[in-house]
């Protein structure tokens, strides 16, 4: 089985891969579909003021997103696969557009939490198909540069949620308050909608699976099951519910397993392969991913906590203090392809210690400066921990996708989003109950401190995680690519 262009005359694609173009449209629905999970952090506070939303309702707002996001991953990208990654594309785009403009117009907190809900499903259809596109129409240097450009837009967009988010919200355009931090991807939606049904190619596998009923209900609860508890136990003072919750996700995931490991022996295509499960690459990416992105998604939870609520910044002061990081970031990401040709894993080994050091002197600086922290004592911390960020996210879905065959691009592409989810949800967990356990008794120098302790454990984790990786030299054409 292998997937197949079926207008290889395209304009979307070259010899060697994608366009241009067609790479930024592409990446314009990760750039959108990331901001936005991102984004609300900044808005809440407006929203919960001009809508008399409840607590309980902005959390929804948050967890809504998330939750949905998370749980529709892994069959759009199975969607695609069936039905063509290009008009999976579209559909999603279309949706993610016209639940944004719901979002933005909503009249009640309950409205909000509802299209929050829809935009994360149409999220997860657009998405999927980026990666597997990617996966299906690159070969050699180019996927490698295309995937890198797939990691570091995922982290631009979480920083600019912040960043971004906080200029709009100042802004207040035409005294529209927060609404504009979703109006903003109509136009963004629609253009991006009218390249893509010029510009990309669609791909496809071509042999379609029947629906695996089975897998996708074992694999929807096993999402509830872990994300539900994960994104309100904190906020609800873990009750016993959510501990139950946790407690039967393992078992619901072994039974995915299961049922799914018994399909493949079958001979029929399930869900979640779990032959995918057994590639190296997958085995090791994953393995980096999950330290990473769980330390990441609570990093950037603790910064809006601590900024806006403890410290009492304004949603733009708190956004522009992250600057430093997302300049570095971005020259950081630009280069990854060429120094991973070069250095091969050592990128990746360098960007766990780099971002390891930055965590620690942001710990040092916040637990020093008490309540007089200024954006520009956090400046250096920001931009270690953004250079390392870098060395890390950009090369990271090359890792995870390097084996997976091209007609299961589709699943292989939902497995890590499905999983880079879960680990932010889980690093928003851990790290907030940390931070906001500690905040009351010691201040938020040492409950800053004792949350980025573990987040430098998690670090350490990629570092370790990172030595696993195969330790070839690259070769001469690989080089000579990077220099091109």
């Amino acid at each position: 089985m292998t997937a197949t262009l079926e207008r290889p005359a395209t304009p979307g694609t070259t010899p060697h891969g994608l366009n241009p173009v067609a790479l930024a449209v592409l990446l314009s629905g990760v750039f959108l579909a990331m901001t936005d999970f991102f984004v609300v952090n900044v808005a809440l506070a407006d929203i919960g003021r001009e809508l008399s939303a409840s607590t309980s309702a902005l959390e929804l707002v948050l967890a809504g997103y998330a939750v949905s996001y998370a749980l529709f991953l892994v069959i759009g990208g199975r969607l695609g696969d069936t039905f063509g990654r290009k008009r999976l594309f579209l559909i999603g785009m279309a949706a993610f557009t016209a639940t944004s403009a719901l979002c933005g117009l909503a009249p009640t907190a309950t409205t909000l939490v509802l299209a929050r809900i829809a935009q994360g499903a149409a999220g997860a259809l657009m998405v999927p198909q980026v990666l597997a596109t990617l996966q299906a129409t690159t070969t050699g240097p180019a996927r490698t540069r295309a995937l890198s450009a797939f990691g570091a837009t995922g982290g631009l967009a979480a920083v600019f949620g912040q960043l971004g988010g906080g200029l709009l919200v100042a802004a207040d355009l035409f005294g529209t308050g927060w609404r504009p931090v979703f109006l903003l991807n109509v136009p963004v939606g629609l253009v991006a909608m009218a390249l893509a049904a010029r510009v990309l190619p669609d791909t496809r596998s071509d042999h379609p699976a029947r629906v695996d009923l089975p897998g996708t209900v074992l694999l929807g609860a096993t999402v509830l099951a872990l994300l539900v508890p994960l994104v309100e136990g904190r906020s609800q003072g873990w009750p016993a519910w959510t501990l139950l919750s946790l407690a039967v996700s393992p078992f619901l995931g072994w039974a995915l397993l299961h049922v799914e490991n018994r399909r493949e022996q079958a001979g029929s295509t399930p869900l979640l392969p779990p032959s995918l499960l057994r590639l190296p690459g997958i085995r090791r990416g994953l393995g980096i991913a999950l330290p990473f992105f769980i330390g990441f998604g609570g990093f950037m939870f603790v910064y809006a906590e601590l900024t806006q609520v403890v410290l009492g910044w304004s949603a733009l002061r708190a956004g522009a203090a992250l600057t430093p990081m997302a300049t570095a970031f971005f020259v950081g990401s630009m280069s990854t392809s060429r120094l991973v040709a070069r250095w091969g894993r050592t990128v990746i080994t360098t960007g766990g210690v780099l971002q390891g050091l930055g965590l620690v002197v942001l710990a040092t600086t916040v637990h020093s400066a008490g309540g007089t922290l200024t954006p520009l004592e956090l400046a250096p911390g920001l931009l270690l921990a953004g250079a390392g960020q870098s060395l890390i996210m950009s090369p990271l879905v090359g890792v995870v996708l390097a084996d997976v065959p091209p007609h299961a691009a589709g699943a292989g592409a939902g497995l890590f989003t499905t999983l880079q989810q879960a680990a932010l949800a889980l690093g928003v967990a851990v790290f907030g109950t940390v931070f906001l356990s500690f905040l009351p008794r010691y201040g938020e120098g040492t409950a800053y401190a004792a949350g980025a302790l573990i987040q430098v454990v998690a670090a350490l984790g990629v570092v370790v995680m990172s030595l696993r990786l195969p330790a070839t030299r690259p070769s001469r054409a690989m080089l000579a690519a990077a220099e091109a």
